[in-house]
């Protein structure tokens, strides 16, 4: 009868850190209570992580420092385990693409269903909903970029799928200011046409945004491209629509935008 630690070196020996308690059964002639409390017990040893229910991470020494492998490397089948699609995003495929300013605090994914954040050794991963409809216009694969892995491949947001996940997902994003400063990292390497096809999949609100931050961080053609969306706006939204409305009018300066139909409501600073 095969072991429970044979069969983790054998999926280390193919490539694989991580498994399913559907696939360990099958593999193994355990009764289920055997298998849980084997699991159970190398768990405690630090030897496995589970960081969803019926899914485990086979932890090598390199890993158990910080009590797991990097997100990246199991992402992809963690979410194929649980049937649901996703893209990682905002700071974590800013970083992904370049923006030098995003420190790698949490691991975030965009998903269309509610799930629960959680801490996995000292990785946190955070899942912002968007949704159903939105998220299948927006995850397409001509959008989508592949974060490459020794496990295989990730689905991330390409450049201007990340631009636009941002200026959205403001506050997931770290506020304005972040936001500014991944614009102004990343600006220059979205394809405008590309960047307008897409835009048309979101809030018109956050089209706008993207579009002044573009402007504002000199890149003229991505702006460009957006500004038929700020002529299709019937009214003033607020740059920062977090920004409490007492506080907004106690600022320095209510500047309102015409040509982006914006309130400026918040002060934009780009780090050097």
């Amino acid at each position: 009868m095969a072991s429970l630690n044979g069969y983790l070196d054998e999926q280390l020996a193919r490539g694989r850190a991580y498994f399913s308690r559907k696939e360990a059964l099958d593999a193994l002639s355990l009764a289920p209570e055997s298998l849980a409390a084997a699991i159970s017990r190398l768990i405690k040893k630090r030897r496995l992580a589970n960081p969803r229910h019926g899914f485990y991470l086979i932890l090598r020494p390199e890993d158990r420092s910080s009590g797991a492998p990097d997100p990246a490397r199991w992402i992809d089948p963690l979410m194929k385990h649980q049937g649901i699609d996703y893209r990682i995003s905002l700071l974590s495929a800013a970083a992904f693409h370049g923006s030098s300013h995003q420190a790698a605090m949490v691991f975030q994914v965009l998903v269309p269903k509610q799930l629960r954040d959680f801490d996995i050794g000292r990785h946190r991963l955070q899942f912002i909903y968007q949704t159903s409809d939105a998220f299948s216009n927006a995850n397409q694969p001509e959008w989508l970029g592949q974060m490459k892995t020794e496990a295989g491949f990730a689905k991330v947001a390409g450049v201007e799928l990340t631009l636009l996940d941002c200026a959205r997902y403001l506050h997931r994003a770290a506020g304005i200011n972040s936001v500014a400063q991944i614009v102004k990292d990343l600006g220059s390497k979205a394809d405008p046409r590309r960047l307008a096809k897409l835009a048309d999949v979101y809030e018109n609100s956050s089209v706008r945004r993207l579009g002044y931050l573009l402007e504002l961080a000199g890149q003229a053609r991505q702006a460009k491209a957006l500004e038929p969306f700020a002529r299709q706006a019937k009214s003033f939204k607020p740059l920062d629509p977090a920004v409490k409305p007492l506080m907004a009018s106690l600022a320095a300066s209510k500047e309102r935008n015409p040509k982006w139909m914006l309130v400026i409501n918040e002060p934009v600073e780009f780090s050097s």
